[in-house]
C-alpha cells in the first residue's frame, strides 16, 4: 500500500471513529486504527477515548492503543483504570480492565504499575496472573524491589511516579 492509499484509509478511519452511528463500525474502526501502528493515531484515539460511552468502542480503542504501543496514551487509559478500581468489585467491568492491562504490558510504561499493582491482590485468578504477567513486562525485577520494600510501603507506593 503506497504512502496515499495508507493516509486515505487512516483518514477513513479516524472518520468512522469519531462520527459513524453504528457501535460496531465504531469499534471496528479503532481496531484497524491500532493494526495500522501509526503514532498520529494516538492523540486522536485518546480523545476518543475520553468522549466514547459505549463500552465495546472503548474496548477497542485501549486495545488499539496498546498496539501502537505509544506511552502518550498512559495518562488516558489510566483514567479508565481509576474509573474501574473506584467501583464496588461487583461492578467492575472485567473485560475493561484486561483490556486496559494487557495494553499496559505493550506500552511498558513504568507510570501504569502504580495502578495496575491494584489487581495483583484480585481474588480473580485470570485477573491476577495477567498483572503479574504486566508487571514481568515492565519492570522485569518487581519481585525483588517488592520483598524489599515491602517491609515499609504497600505495593502503590513503591511504584509511584511523581508526574
Amino acid at each position: 500500500m503506497d504512502w496515499h492509499a495508507r493516509n486515505a484509509n487512516f483518514n477513513d478511519l479516524i472518520k468512522q471513529l469519531f462520527h459513524e452511528k453504528e457501535v460496531e463500525k465504531r469499534a471496528e474502526a479503532a481496531r484497524q486504527l491500532g493494526f495500522l501502528k501509526d503514532g498520529r493515531a494516538v492523540n486522536l484515539l485518546c480523545r476518543a477515548l475520553k468522549i466514547e460511552e459505549e463500552p465495546m468502542v472503548v474496548n477497542r480503542i485501549i486495545e488499539a492503543l496498546g498496539q501502537i504501543a505509544d506511552g502518550r496514551a498512559t495518562l488516558r487509559i489510566l483514567e479508565k483504570l481509576k474509573e474501574e478500581i473506584e467501583k464496588p468489585e461487583i461492578e467492575l467491568d472485567k473485560l475493561k480492565v484486561i483490556f486496559i492491562i494487557e495494553s499496559f504490558a505493550k506500552i511498558k510504561d513504568k507510570r501504569a504499575l502504580e495502578y495496575v499493582g491494584h489487581f495483583l491482590k484480585s481474588s480473580d485468578d485470570k485477573l491476577r496472573q495477567l498483572t503479574e504477567n504486566t508487571f514481568d513486562e515492565i519492570e522485569p525485577d518487581w519481585r525483588r524491589i517488592v520483598e524489599k520494600a515491602r517491609r515499609e510501603r504497600s505495593i502503590p507506593d513503591i511504584f509511584k511516579v511523581n508526574m
